[in-house]
């Protein structure tokens, strides 16, 4: 039907639709704004974050104008749960229908007959779909009103999720025929955003830009240290909620699901690896409510519409800040509580680096620069929703947010008005052309090879703030950005440059005060670490088990390492096993060594439980799934048979490192393999025993760096660990 713009009424009769075909009352913040823009039929840019209601901002207008809108999206998952969601509003069956891979011929047909016939308003494509020929042929004989560019950051190779395929949209566009454009996204820092404009030829286009404030959630970043109990832990302390866990590899994804239906919670995984008809089971089940966690890769999400997620977790630290804001955005979209916890580790961000490698430079320089950022945010001790609306160009007035662990839990403040001059007086004499890593390296009088090139190592501020270290000069730096005393450039992705504030700020000084940031390495005491099994160890239980250790290691004449290593100690003196069954579920054990070592243990744990009348965390004794992966199957039967290593590394795409991790972990679970006849084909027989002696009778620790320390030269890395893995074999399990 035709609207005319100039209509006194077009409020009411928007509202009147609104409640009509969605059932609300009233518009959401800018909906109403860009809604009478697209009937207008002007481009359009609308940021808005997560639980806007960016997807009404082109269904109402495409149910109102003439035609037919194009909806492009970039999830088959997220298309069909768009289309189901329109079909609820409408009599009409048609008025919705997506042309994509997952539907064949005579389907194909009748979303073509549909859409001829007049009935459907909104078609919905996936970027490499809409560039196939017979679809672009189909389109140009129909009426189209507007095009929908709906996750609008895929254009953008600073977004954080960059689909090539979608920088060919606007030329099929032109192709077919044009109409006006709404581009939509939910992460787009000003950056992105003028890549998006540019590439979508839409940089007149009307900007309708939402607060990115989310003031119902919760940010919080912990170590990763015992990160599946953390999760267990949380999750079983908030039964019957809804949440998702986020995981970097498919791997960790489906290991995670089985864990925690292991231990007694509803969840499924979900990835892009998983059959169309699994997947869409898993996601269904989700939204319905017959399971309360979907543990995932990032695949799962876009555009799901389930506004009572309660929590977000993300197992890995995310690649980006744009990905980080997009699915911790996923929960509370109702405005009730949204937890969002991360766990992070430098490791991880070390892995991410890794898996760079072999992209494009360019590619592998915006990636480094993404991951950069999100260090920074996880490491700072700032407001966490500051420094995530600041990144995206948005300023947060309140000194302190009361909904983040910087805020809730903070670290003292340290005065730095004379640092801030020195920083701002060195950023100013070197220039704008330096990032901050740059500029924390002259302060700090490092002498390298690109500070020499530019002959910042004569600079009278070259050596200036020696006496502090880089974690705290980042910290200075970054304060200075959020102060708007210096600005990152746009264009240059993270260049630095002092502005006229941070100019009068060196004229003029006041007090000014940071908090050091969070340093979170794999060594972080427990104190800052949550507990794992609801508690610290034990301190005089773990002194009476390495006692223990110390004697039954006697009695069998073994190294006490071969018996329970320290970090299996240290877990029952947190979890209290007082049987063989839940002693196998101890960090380091298995099956085989608590059947064989573990009586003595438990009987001292019983009567220790007992004297000092402790109440067990019985329900954070986290359950152990059994490796039941096929390499585990294949390895054991494998050797069983005495195949020779090199079959196996061939047969399961292995390298011989590999081998071996798989080898020692099914070892170290208890169960003994005999390798005795790739050890003798291999290994001369005089440097087996020496080797095997060594771990006998002299070492302390099962520590390879120690024993090739120990043994000298002669002897390789690969010979060490295989005549370990016999010895564990036959003395420890």
């Amino acid at each position: 039907m035709p609207i005319d713009m100039n209509d006194q009424n077009l409020s009411s009769l928007l509202t009147e639709k609104l409640k009509e075909y969605f059932g609300f009352n009233t518009f959401k913040g800018n909906q109403e704004q860009v809604i009478r823009n697209v009937l207008a039929g002007k481009d359009t840019f609308v940021l808005m974050p997560t639980g806007g209601g960016k997807s009404l901002c082109y269904q109402l207008p495409a149910l109102l104008m003439e035609g037919v809108a194009i909806v492009i999206s970039p999830l088959i998952a997220l298309m069909k749960n768009q289309v189901d969601t329109m079909r609820t509003f409408s009599a009409e069956t048609g008025v919705a229908h997506f042309l994509n891979s997952s539907l064949n011929k005579t389907e194909i047909n009748q979303v073509k007959e549909d859409v001829l016939a007049g009935k459907t308003k909104l078609l919905y494509f996936a970027p490499e779909s809409l560039t196939k020929e017979d679809n672009v042929s189909f389109l140009r004989k129909i009426k189209i009103s507007f095009y929908a560019i709906d996750e609008a950051h895929c254009i953008s190779e600073w977004g954080h999720d960059f689909r090539p395929e979608y920088r060919r949209i606007r030329p099929i566009i032109n192709d077919i025929d044009k109409a006006p454009i709404i581009a939509l996204t939910a992460t787009a820092t000003p950056k992105v955003q003028v890549d998006i404009q540019k590439n979508l030829g839409m940089t007149d286009a009307t900007v309708f830009k939402s607060s990115f404030n989310r003031p119902n959630l919760f940010y919080e970043i912990k170590p990763k240290n015992n990160v599946n109990k953390d999760i267990i832990k949380y999750i079983k302390q908030h039964e019957g909620k809804s949440g998702i866990i986020y995981c970097l590899s498919r791997k960790k994804v489906e290991e995670l699901a089985e864990l925690l239906v292991t231990n007694s919670i509803k969840a499924l995984p979900y990835h892009a690896g998983m059959n169309a008809v699994t997947r869409a089971h898993n996601q269904d089940a989700f939204l319905m409510e017959e399971v309360d966690v979907i543990v995932a890769t990032i695949a799962f999400g876009m555009g799901i519409d389930k506004p009572d997620v309660r929590f977000v977790i993300h197992y890995d630290i995310p690649k980006s800040l744009e990905g980080y804001y997009q699915e911790t955005g996923r929960a509370g979209r109702d405005g009730g509580e949204g937890y969002c916890l991360t766990f992070y580790s430098y490791k991880d961000i070390q892995k991410l680096e890794k898996f760079m490698q072999g992209k494009p430079v360019a590619e592998q320089e915006i990636g480094k620069l993404l991951l950069l950022e999100t260090v920074s945010y996880a490491e700072s001790s700032m407001c966490r929703r500051k420094t995530l609306l600041h990144y995206f160009g948005e300023e947060y007035g309140e000194c302190n947010c009361g909904a983040c662990d910087n805020c809730v839990n903070p670290k003292p403040q340290i005065p730095v008005q004379k640092q801030m001059v020195l920083a701002l007086k060195a950023l100013e004499s070197i220039g704008p052309k330096f990032k901050i890593d740059y500029l924390v390296n002259v302060l700090l009088g490092h002498n390298n090879a690109m500070i020499k090139s530019y002959g910042h190592n004569n600079n009278e501020y070259f050596g200036a703030g020696d006496e502090n270290n880089d974690k705290f000069w980042g910290a200075v730096i970054r304060q200075a950005i959020i102060q708007g005393f210096v600005d990152k450039n746009i264009e240059n992705y993270g260049l630095l440059s002092i502005n006229e504030k941070g100019l009068a700020y060196i004229d003029k000084p006041t007090p000014i005060s940071i908090t050091l940031d969070h340093n979170y390495d794999e060594e972080e005491s427990e104190e800052t670490a949550m507990p794992s099994g609801g508690g610290a160890a034990d301190e005089e239980l773990f002194a009476m088990l390495k006692d223990l250790r110390k004697q039954v290691a006697k009695k069998n004449s073994l190294p006490p390492f071969v018996i329970f290593q320290d970090p299996s100690l240290e877990d029952m003196a947190v979890q209290y096993p007082i049987s063989i069954e839940e002693l196998q579920n101890i960090s380091g054990v298995g099956v085989g060594k608590a059947r064989k070592f573990g009586s003595e243990f438990v009987k001292l744990i019983k009567a220790y439980v007992d004297e000092k009348e402790i109440v067990r965390p019985k329900d954070m004794v986290v359950k152990s799934v059994g490796n039941k992966s096929g390499n585990k199957i294949f390895i054991i039967q494998s050797i069983d048979r005495k195949m020779d290593f090199e079959d196996i590394m061939r047969a399961k795409n292995l390298d011989f490192g590999d081998l071996l991790n798989e080898i020692e972990a099914i070892v170290n679970s208890g169960t003994r393999l005999n390798i005795d006849y790739y050890i003798n084909q291999n290994i001369d027989e005089d440097k087996a025993e020496d080797i095997y002696l060594y771990f006998k009778e002299d070492a302390e620790t099962d520590s390879l760096d120690e024993a090739l320390e120990e043994l000298g030269s002669d002897y390789t890395e690969e010979e060490i660990r295989l005549v370990r893995i016999k010895f564990m074999c036959e003395q420890g399990n």
